[in-house]
């Protein structure tokens, strides 16, 4: 283990505009089955993997009957999604400020490995972080902290900062003892932020660039 710390980013909501997407695909997947669980249900669950979700929102009975099937079919139609998602204004920015600073950057997601390899290119961030995560590196995904740990392990360090959107991203990162830096572009609110674990939370990339020297992160 080395003596810096990592940032670990979150990628989905957080530097790439694809909360509302989730929540398509997991609506129209969950149709499939006769299922239509209230949207903003699903979108309060965006940012767990699937693995969890689906029980948490329609509950173990389904999780049993169709769980495998309905992550299928929310891989199936995400990806009719993909060529719309959007980087968020400032990621590239965000990362290379960060480098900047001294911190190692790797990216901790349960995203789908094409999903994340596609991400990685519309953010140019492959030459800036030293590693990333997908759903096939652990078992159990956020809020578990598993991925925060195979990040962490691939960063070299056992001190890093979670940088989300979502409250499962800080409800990892405090099972993790690690602080975390909020932001509000995968639309979950300030306090749903904070109670959660987050220490800061910002606007948006822009607004916490334009404070990064404030921040947590001000330093590595």
């Amino acid at each position: 283990m080395t003596s810096g710390r990592a940032a670990l980013l979150d990628i989905d909501g957080t530097l790439v505009d694809t909360n509302y997407h989730h929540v398509l695909a997991w609506a129209r997947s969950f149709a499939r089955f006769g299922l239509h669980p209230s949207l903003w249900l699903v979108h309060r669950h965006i940012g767990m993997g699937g693995d969890q979700l689906v029980e948490a929102v329609t509950g173990p009975e389904v999780e049993q009957a169709y769980g495998d099937e309905l992550r299928e079919g929310w891989t199936e139609e995400f990806d009719k999604l993909l060529d719309e998602v959007q980087p968020l204004d400032g990621a590239h920015e965000l990362l290379q400020a960060l480098r900047q600073r001294g911190w190692t950057l790797v990216l901790a997601t349960s995203g789908k490995p094409h999903h994340v390899e596609k991400f990685l290119d519309q953010v140019q961030a492959r030459d800036l972080v030293k590693a990333w995560t997908t759903s096939e590196d652990v078992d159990s995904t956020k809020p578990e902290p598993d991925l925060l740990q195979v990040a962490l392990d691939a960063a070299g360090t056992d001190q890093g900062v979670m940088i989300g959107d979502s409250r499962w991203d800080f409800e990892a990162a405090r099972r993790m003892q690690l602080s975390g830096v909020g932001l509000r572009t995968g639309g979950f609110c300030a306090p749903e932020l904070t109670e959660a674990g987050a220490s800061e939370v910002y606007d948006d990339l822009r607004d916490l660039l334009g404070r990064l020297d404030e921040s947590m992160l001000r330093a590595a």
